[in-house]
This record gives C-alpha cells, sequence and structure tokens, in this order.
C-alpha cells in the first residue's frame, strides 16, 4: 500500500520541499518522511496537490500518457461566455502546440474564500469565473489558453485530480490516506 496525501496548495507556495530563495514551500505544511510531489502547481496557483511515497503512484498520476483529469477554476478578466469554452474545446495555438479542454462550462464564484494577498480589481473590467478539465499538464497551461481566447486569469485553483478532490481541505490542509497503486 502507498501513501497519498492531498495538499491545498495556498498561493505562493513552491511545489517543492526546498528553496534556495526562502520561499514558503511544501515543507512549512507537511511533515511526512519520504512522500514527493506527484505533478506540480504554479507559484502562483492554489489548490489540489497530490504527494506519495511510491514511484508507481507518482508516474500514474503524473505522467502525460496516462490522461488523468485535471479540473480547475479560473477566475478570468472579462465576462467568460460559452463560446468561450467552445474555443477551448476546438483547441487553441500554444507556443508549444495545440491545447484543448475536454470540458469547461461557465460557473459562478465558487465557495472559495478570498485570496492573501487579494486579486487585483479593476473598476471598469468585470470577472467570471470557469470551470475547465484537462488531461495534460503543460507548464502554464490554463492560464496561456485562457488568455489566448481573451480572458487573462487572475486567479487559479486546481479543485480535483481524477477522483481526488479539495473536500473538507483549507488552504495549508493535507489528508493523508492509504492506496494500492494497482487500483489507479
Amino acid at each position: 500500500m502507498a501513501q497519498l496525501v492531498l495538499f491545498n496548495k495556498p498561493y505562493q507556495v513552491l511545489s517543492q520541499f526546498t528553496d534556495d530563495l526562502e520561499r514558503s514551500t511544501l515543507a512549512d505544511f507537511i511533515d511526512l518522511p519520504d512522500i514527493y510531489a506527484a505533478g506540480r502547481l504554479d507559484y502562483d496557483s492554489e489548490g489540489l496537490m497530490l504527494l506519495t511515497d511510491s514511484g508507481q503512484l507518482q508516474a500514474k498520476i503524473s505522467q502525460p500518457r496516462y490522461k488523468l483529469a485535471k479540473t480547475y477554476w479560473v477566475q478570468v478578466e472579462g465576462i467568460a461566455a460559452t463560446e468561450h469554452v467552445a474555443k477551448l474545446r476546438e483547441g487553441v495555438l500554444l507556443k508549444d502546440g495545440i491545447a484543448s479542454i475536454v470540458t469547461g462550462r461557465c460557473i459562478n464564484p465558487p465557495n472559495v474564500g478570498e485570496r492573501a494577498p487579494p486579486i487585483r480589481q479593476r473598476k471598469n473590467v468585470a470577472d467570471s469565473w470557469l470551470e475547465l478539465v484537462i488531461d495534460e499538464g503543460r507548464n502554464r497551461q490554463v492560464r496561456r489558453m485562457t488568455a489566448s481566447v481573451g480572458l487573462p486569469t487572475l486567479r487559479l485553483i486546481r479543485c480535483a485530480i481524477g477522483r481526488w478532490n479539495l473536500s473538507g481541505l483549507e488552504p495549508g490542509e493535507y489528508r493523508a490516506t492509504r492506496l494500492n497503486p494497482a487500483s489507479l
């Protein structure tokens, strides 16, 4: 049995345990031996990270060939519409090739609380929320995709990876469980 840790990564925390620049890291929140991140989440993104002590489980979670779905709540500058979601589903051209979402929809703001520090607000520019599901994980992919359809990302929260989600985890909290890597 492998150990699996679900962690709700706060804003401006590195997805690693050490940092030469003394920024906040996973070690500030998780004190468990011999676990490693299964994938990354940008320093300026928030939400679900999975960590494990199993190389097999880490590979099944993070390697693109397994196409594990990742769900994001994305606060964007501008009013998101079904046309934006349709363009993202069709695929948009990024510098590293075509990228598309698996599914997406416009949503009401999720109950996630304020971010510290808060996102920038502009008096004359509205914002809205999308829920986007992707099955790959290129560098800053969701941010680049929303920008390509005219909706710059203001806040990005990964709320689920495969069957695991943020339910019951406040920012900075984690929950450890045991799992058979073959069951994934």
